[in-house]
């Protein structure tokens, strides 16, 4: 996961290092540090300071901007997006520039300053998901998945009514995709697989209708959640956006889940604003994040939303969804 990414900025740190060292502004000075805390009056004369020299380096905000040149390109290659490299770059502007660097340190002080920028790039609270649904008192919690075609969205569902079964939290799936042919027989085959029932109408039938029957199915069964499919949609086509939008004002759920395929990089960071407000997303599902090498989608897609990943598809099978941890990324990009 994210290897390109990594190779990237760890060959993009090297080289700002190196130029630091060498085109910086050298400073030496004189440093005094008590090397050993006196226990009395007596031991105060005898034990003196160490007085050390210290080499520091410092890099103008015109030497910055052209060293910050290789890690932008190095970003921009995996797909990072623009309002992140931006907000990296002041990030390291604020914490470089005009400021004393040990110059045998220069290295892990670059990393350390992209190591924070990063971690502050997750920062939108996450939802305890299991837990919100053990906690609501009316039953049952309801979530819609939302999502372009193919990014994943009906193989996530059947993923998390495992994980769901995994923890004794009984579950109902509605097939609320009425629009693609085939779409309601996938979801039946993954039903089948994980052992849940899927509450279904015909094709062309009006998927809030749909998701009304399984939220009233749910109610007179003591069921605990509800997982309601939608139809793959663009923003360009209107009637299905409105079509989500009524989903939505129907079933009233309590997290609206948009489901992305991480290795499309920008394009899904796009169409995570787009859903994002169309209706208003509560947390994102990224799908194919283990086959995903640039992983500039992870770094970039909560920072724009300003919404919470919750989980990342890590392989075919109902199990291969892991909850999101931030350090697991900051770890995968060498920045430890």
């Amino acid at each position: 996961m994210f290897k390109f990414l990594k190779e990237k900025l760890k060959s993009a740190i090297s080289k700002i290092s190196e130029s630091v060292e060498r085109e910086g502004e050298i400073e030496e000075k004189i440093v005094e540090k008590p090397i050993e805390e006196p226990q009395s009056k007596e031991e105060k004369g005898y034990f003196a300071k160490l007085k050390e020299k210290i080499i520091t380096t410092k890099i103008n905000e015109e030497q910055f901007e052209k060293l910050f040149f290789d890690l932008e390109l190095a970003l921009m290659e995996n797909n990072v997006a623009v309002e992140v490299i931006e907000k990296i770059k002041n990030d390291l502007k604020e914490q470089l520039v005009e400021k004393p660097i040990t110059r045998t340190k220069v290295e892990d002080t670059i990393v350390l300053a992209l190591k924070d920028s990063i971690k502050d790039l997750f920062q939108n609270k996450s939802i305890d998901l299991f837990q919100e649904i053990k906690d609501k008192k009316e039953k049952p919690y309801v979530i819609a998945f939302f999502g372009i075609n193919g990014s994943g969205k009906t193989t996530s569902i059947a993923k998390i009514a495992q994980m769901l079964k995994d923890k004794k939290i009984s579950c109902v799936l509605a097939a609320g995709d009425t629009f693609r042919a085939a779409s309601i027989e996938q979801l039946q085959q993954h039903a089948d697989k994980v052992g849940v029932k899927v509450i279904k109408h015909d094709y062309g039938a009006d998927p809030a209708a749909v998701a009304f029957d399984a939220i009233k199915h749910a109610k007179a069964k003591n069921i605990d959640a509800v997982l309601i499919d939608t139809a793959g949609r663009m923003h360009s086509n209107q009637n299905l956006i409105d079509e989500m939008k009524k989903i939505i004002r129907v079933t009233k759920p309590d997290l609206k889940i948009f489901v992305g395929e991480s290795i499309t990089g920008n394009d899904c960071v796009e169409q995570a604003k787009t859903f994002n407000d169309a209706v208003g997303i509560d947390g994102i599902i990224l799908a194919k994040a283990d086959v995903d090498e640039k992983g500039g989608t992870a770094v970039s897609i909560s920072y724009v939303t300003k919404k919470p990943i919750l989980f990342l598809g890590t392989g075919q099978k109902y199990g291969d969804l892991e909850t999101f941890n931030s350090e697991v990324v900051i770890r995968n990009l060498g920045l430890v």
